[in-house]
């Protein structure tokens, strides 16, 4: 009666069985919603989804071009080109995804996503009937992209009959905060002119790049050109404007001049079937991106305190090793591989009352990472940060 996309049952690992069986939630590291961080800054406008043009329902598939044009502005104002035509609105970058996905694989088609990286993209191919396979980032390069670990993952995937419909880059990496080198970009691009696939860059942490590496660009300054290659960037008001609540994300389409265009009318389509977007945001998008901005830096006051907080409590030398950060909002420590990370973690959870990422969630390629979140106010990551040193100290 089901199909195959959603799974047949809803098992638990360890550690979720192990936080419901608590009576009181722990010390909690791993949050990443800014809405329950307690951030200082002004409550945003929300005032302006109250707008009168709210009430109209006068359903643009892409998008308004007023919103549009807010989008533009807000990739302008970071040095990045951005022409209004060439966005499109979606409710979230998950169904920026899920149109992405239809747009560009049949089923049984495959897309690549790097490793380590966050782990829902597997959950959103699966539910468009498209398979994912997965290209390592280099752990000495400080987890970074090359292009040559793509090109194996395409060559072994044609080997055995199946179509690489989309590469997909995270940049800034979730969770490793890791960019993507402008050379090795262009690299990418020529195998996706000799493979056929597209580049869809996630770009949600565009504005939370902090010690970017030599030549590192975002892919969202891909102008439109006649390469033969297909870039795609997505961001929302998640991550830049601290909103996830709203529930308004964006695709900003680049590259060939003639394949843009050709997505944008195949994308209208899809996008004129779910007509998604409410109204009431998009009106209020130019305040809200405008807003953003004061939010976005609140955030990385946070991040930066709260990761030289993690750097005092384990300083170089250690046998605890902090991942430099370079993007996004999350830490990441390598630890001493003595006993399996699920071990550790559910360890820290019963003597600690401390709760952090295992690296295998994220698909880190060996043991033993401890992913934490940097969002928690500063009196509890410190805290946590205390609790962890003195665990692992063991």
């Amino acid at each position: 009666m089901f199909s195959g996309r959603t799974p047949t049952t809803h098992e638990t690992n360890r550690l979720t069985r192990a936080l419901a069986a608590r009576a009181a939630p722990p010390l909690d590291l791993t949050v990443t919603n800014p809405t329950a961080v307690g951030l200082d800054v002004p409550g945003a406008p929300l005032g302006a989804l109250a707008a009168e043009e709210g009430r109209l329902y006068a359903p643009e598939p892409m998008g308004s071009p007023a919103a549009r044009e807010a989008v533009a502005d807000y990739y302008a104002a970071r040095g990045v080109p951005a022409d209004p035509s060439r966005i499109v609105l979606s409710a979230s970058s998950s169904e920026a995804y899920g149109w992405l996905f239809k747009l560009l694989c049949d089923p049984g088609d495959a897309v690549l996503v790097p490793a380590p990286s966050y782990p829902l993209l597997d959950a959103l191919a699966g539910l468009e009937s498209v398979r994912v396979g997965r290209y390592p980032l280099d752990p000495a390069g400080g987890w970074t992209l090359h292009a040559e670990a793509v090109g194996r993952e395409v060559a072994r995937l044609a080997a055995a009959g199946s179509r690489v419909g989309a590469v997909v880059l995270v940049n800034p990496n979730n969770p490793t905060g890791s960019g993507v080198a402008e050379g090795e970009l262009d690299a990418l691009f020529s195998l996706a002119r000799t493979h056929g696939f597209a580049v869809i860059s996630d770009e949600v942490f565009l504005d939370y790049r902090f010690a970017s590496g030599p030549g590192e660009v975002p892919v969202a300054a891909a102008r439109e050109d006649g390469s033969g290659v297909l870039v795609v960037s997505l961001g929302g008001l998640s991550k830049s404007a601290a909103l996830p609540q709203l529930k308004l994300g964006w695709i900003l389409v680049g590259g060939d001049g003639r394949l843009a265009t050709e997505a944008l009318g195949r994308i209208e389509w899809i996008a004129d079937a779910y007509l998604s977007v409410s109204t009431p945001v998009q009106v209020g998008l130019p305040r809200l991106l405008s807003w953003g901005e004061t939010a976005a830096a609140a955030i990385r006051e946070r991040v930066l305190g709260n990761h030289a907080a993690l750097a005092r409590a384990f300083p170089p030398g250690g046998v605890v090793s902090l991942e430099p950060l370079r993007g996004g909002w999350s830490a990441v420590l390598r630890v001493p591989a003595v006993e399996p990370e699920e071990e550790l973690v559910l360890r820290l959870l019963s003597e600690h009352d401390l709760l952090v990422h295992p690296g295998y969630f994220f698909d880190f390629p060996a043991e033993a990472f401890l992913v934490l979140s940097l969002l928690p106010k500063p009196p509890l990551f410190r805290e946590g940060a205390a609790r962890l040193a003195r665990a692992l100290a063991r």
